[in-house]
């Protein structure tokens, strides 16, 4: 049976105290509706339908360019309202899973095994559940004498008998398409809070005598919400927590693995190890064999095999394999470091292609440049790129070797294999197999220090 699923991200999320949707906020380097969604692909469900409501904008951007279909709840009036929202684009002889989008410890597999257990039994309705110690806040799940479902209440609507029990609705169901959107049309909003509960639909599915399913597979941490700042940072830590894990058990190692945060969509070869305190972020991908940090701090990179960097900052930079940075080195967005490049101590590179086995050993900056294999860049040069309105090219063609405290002044091409002098400021191309100099003749004038008094 073909499936869908309907993410229900149309509220506002007022304990978050943002101008964002509560879904928007980021959790491990992703927003919480993007940790659902991926967890229901990865359960195998393609056809996805968000339904959104107060931000849709923001939210609609998290899946520029997706395959994902939205669908709006101008009112927020309950969980019921919002799946009814959704009617016109579901098949009615498939299977809807339905879920919020503020979930982001959701595990594939437990979406699998619920989807799988409402197809064995052949249910209409089929709610996960699982047991909390402290359950307050959640709707319990209300069993009959052979222990089958019976209801669901919510917290506000419970009585303190039903308060005690430990059995919580998730807010995880599979439904039979077909059945649920027409009894969402008897739904009435008698409750505490006026509102639609998707929960009336599976006691008047059970009332009809349909077969109706309780799945009490998940692990508690799964299930936890984010409806306010504290409980985004637990749930923040335990999913940091999971990719460390996960990254040591794929052959990567972790010294001191608390002090390292690494992004869910990072992805890093075998056998590279990550000093203390580094920060990997984005969707960044890592080689094997490299050595990384200590205080480094990477985003939305790619960095090739048997690279080292010593506490540095990467942003949006490509790398090649063996590379030597740092420490205290600023790959900026756009610097592309081909094989066997050294970027020392105190240099900055941005927008600029270095070749394979160049080197910038330190205290220098690259900007707009086009550098060629085996230059040697002397320390303290920098690459004069802006005019104060628009910004130039530096070409230093292949075995060029600039001496220490060079200008190079933009637009300027260095041909291959010449050399400008120590503290030169160049500002006219030099041709192949040159060497520039530009300084002023050095005067040396008698001089006698005055003593001072003390």
């Amino acid at each position: 049976m073909a499936h869908t699923a309907v993410i229900l991200a149309a509220g506002k999320g007022v304990r978050m105290k943002s101008n964002l949707p509560k879904v928007v906020h980021k959790a491990a380097g992703k927003p919480l509706v993007a940790h659902v969604a991926d967890a229901v692909r990865v359960a195998g469900i393609e056809d996805i339908i968000i339904v959104v409501g107060h931000g849709r904008e923001e939210v609609q951007k998290v899946f520029a360019g997706d395959q994902v279909k939205f669908v709006t709840q101008e009112q927020q009036l309950g969980t019921g309202h919002a799946l009814q929202q959704a009617e016109g684009m579901v098949d009615p002889g498939n299977t809807v899973l339905v879920l919020a989008g503020d979930i982001p410890l959701l595990r594939p597999s437990t979406l699998k095994v619920l989807l799988d257990y409402h197809q064995k039994q052949q249910a209409q309705a089929t709610v996960l559940t699982t047991h909390l110690q402290e359950p307050t806040g959640y709707g319990r799940v209300l069993r009959d004498q052979n222990g089958g479902f019976l209801r669901i209440v919510e917290e506000k609507d419970a009585s303190p008998e039903e308060k005690n029990i430990t059995e919580i609705n998730s807010g995880i169901y599979c439904f039979n398409a077909g059945s649920v959107f027409r009894v969402l049309h008897q739904l009435q909003p008698a409750n505490a809070q006026g509102e639609y509960y998707l929960t009336d639909v599976l006691e008047i599915l059970k009332g009809e005598g349909h077969r109706v399913e309780v799945m009490s597979a998940a692990e508690p941490e799964e299930i936890h919400g984010v409806n306010d700042r504290i409980q985004l940072a637990q749930a923040e830590k335990i999913l940091r927590r999971r990719k460390n894990h996960q990254l040591m058990r794929d052959g990567v190692t972790l010294v001191e693995p608390d002090s390292i945060i690494i992004d869910s969509d990072v992805t890093i070869g075998r056998d590279t190890v990550l000093m203390p305190f580094t920060l990997i972020q984005g969707k960044t991908v890592i080689g094997e064999g490299c050595e990384i940090g200590p205080w480094t701090n990477i985003n939305d990179s790619i960095i090739g095999n048997r690279v080292i960097i010593e506490s540095s900052r990467v942003k949006e930079a490509e790398i090649g394999d063996d590379c030597i940075i740092g420490p205290y080195a600023y790959l900026r967005p756009g610097a592309f470091l081909h094989n066997k490049v050294k970027v020392g101590d105190f240099v900055e590179v941005k927008q600029s292609q270095i070749g394979e086995g160049s080197k910038i050993p330190h205290l220098s900056y690259v900007g707009d440049a086009l550098v060629g294999k085996e230059v040697n860049i002397g320390a303290g040069t920098i690459t004069c790129n802006y005019d104060g309105q628009h910004k130039h090219q530096t070409i230093l063609e292949d075995y060029a070797f600039i001496g220490s405290n060079t200008n190079l002044v933009a637009p300027v091409r260095i041909g291959e294999s010449s050399v400008t002098g120590a503290g030169s400021t160049i500002t006219r191309d030099v041709p192949a197999q040159s060497l520039a100099v530009e300084r002023a003749d050095q005067r040396i004038v008698p001089w006698k220090k005055k003593k001072h008094d003390h």
